[in-house]
């Protein structure tokens, strides 16, 4: 289920308990019977915020890693690039074959590709870096010079598929649904104390609506920064896309 269908889920939940506590009989309650619901509200209410906040700071601290992976590898894949092009103009063909690898790991990992899209498939490395790497280790060096660059090569295109097998590794939301439903829980018991001890008011309602917004907004934050490669936030492709200049034919 993705963000925005879960945080939606989540508003109506929340507003339909703090309506649904509007209407019970809260005002016929005892001064004891007040404090209690207020204490076990308050408890819960301390819970929800300590879950919540550290569901954001797990997320935001989830989606800078994998920001930080995506940079690195664009910057490694420059830096091949540029040893390929130091060993001599026989890696043209292998340069080719970096630049169309890397255009295929956008689209998987962004999954702009509509036959890249499905999930839950086991990750296999496409036919162009299978080339590329193949390429690479063909090159036949004919001096010191070149047998250091390809040696430092390979070494870099190694690190490249570590870091884009972690990358797919880490695509999907590592938030447990069990989690949220329980969280979601607590949201709503809360707006229904708040709307238990509430007179049916426009002002009460605009309020309500707000507040219930706001949580659900909060939700849709968890979420989204947890999906760091879909969604309204996620990690731009364009560095990475235009990291290397077309080669002249």
């Amino acid at each position: 289920m993705n963000a925005i269908a879960l945080s939606g889920i989540t508003f109506v939940c929340i507003a339909g308990g703090a309506l649904f506590g509007m209407f019970l009989p809260g005002h016929h309650l005892s001064t004891d019977e007040k404090d209690v619901v207020r204490l076990g509200t308050g408890l819960i209410g301390t819970i929800a915020a300590l879950v919540l906040g550290l569901l954001i700071g797990s997320a935001k601290g989830s989606y800078d890693t994998q920001s930080t992976q995506v940079t690195h590898m664009t910057s490694s894949v420059v830096v091949l690039d540029n040893l390929l092009a130091q060993y001599g103009p026989e890696t043209n063909d292998v340069r080719r074959l970096l630049r169309r690898s890397v255009a295929v790991l956008a689209d998987r990992m962004w999954r702009e590709n509509s036959s890249e899209a499905a999930k839950g498939t086991p990750f296999e490395a496409s036919a162009a870096s299978e080339a590329f790497f193949t390429k690479l280790q063909q090159l036949s060096p004919q001096n010191d010079a070149q047998r250091s660059v390809q040696a430092r090569a390979v070494q870099i295109a190694t690190e490249i598929a570590q870091s884009r097998l972690l990358l797919f590794a880490q695509t999907s939301n590592s938030i447990p649904m069990p989690f949220l439903v329980v969280l979601i829980f607590w949201l709503t018991i809360i707006f229904g104390s708040l709307g238990l001890f509430a007179k049916p008011s426009t002002t009460v309602f605009c309020a309500l609506f707000v507040f219930a917004l706001s949580a659900a907004g909060a939700i849709y934050l968890v979420l989204e920064l947890g999906q760091p490669f879909t969604g309204l936030m996620q990690i731009s492709n364009a560095p990475l896309r235009n990291a290397l200049t077309p080669l002249s034919p």
